[in-house]
């Protein structure tokens, strides 16, 4: 089965209870979840005037086709609420598709791997957590060596849910 890798954010609402929301219809809808990242918090990257983000990373096995699984992952995201009404604004739920094995593709709709992962510390963190060694198809190198050259400076923390 296809190893794909998935990264949740959002900045509204209760951001933990969304990313929650969001791993269990990934999880029904698009394949088993076979390791999940910490959570973690940055601030809003692209457009910085709104929230911060709450983001995460999982590996999926998956025998969706890469259509498919953009399709379900954009069904989550209307599920969850998500309203697509300015691009890097504020949201519930956002699901990018980082990784679908070592597959290189671009469509219309479809680039993978993500053009912009090696560019975001949000992505990178995580992801190295979960697959440190995974290799970038087209960069050739590791998740580790790309977070060590990104040239996003935006801190990333850990962020640990309070105990009620």
């Amino acid at each position: 089965m296809p190893k794909l890798y998935l990264l949740l954010g959002g900045n509204l609402g209760d951001r933990p209870l969304y990313l929650s929301q969001a791993r269990e219809q990934i999880a029904a809808q698009v394949g088993p979840i076979v390791q999940s990242s910490s959570l973690y918090e940055t601030a809003a990257w692209g457009k910085t005037d709104q929230p911060a983000f709450l983001n995460q990373v999982l590996e999926v096995k998956t025998l969706l086709s890469p259509e498919q699984v953009l399709q379900g992952i954009n069904q989550i995201e209307q599920e969850l609420g998500r309203i697509r009404h300015e691009h890097w604004g504020a949201r519930v739920i956002d699901i990018d598709m980082l990784f679908y094995d070592q597959l290189v593709m671009q469509s219309q709709r479809l680039t993978i791997p993500h053009p912009q992962l090696h560019l975001r510390r949000f992505t990178l963190l995580p992801l190295s957590e979960i697959a440190p060694q995974l290799m970038h198809p087209v960069l050739n190198q590791p998740v580790t060596q790309l977070l060590q050259d990104c040239p996003d400076k935006l801190p990333v923390h850990l962020f640990v849910l309070a105990a009620n």
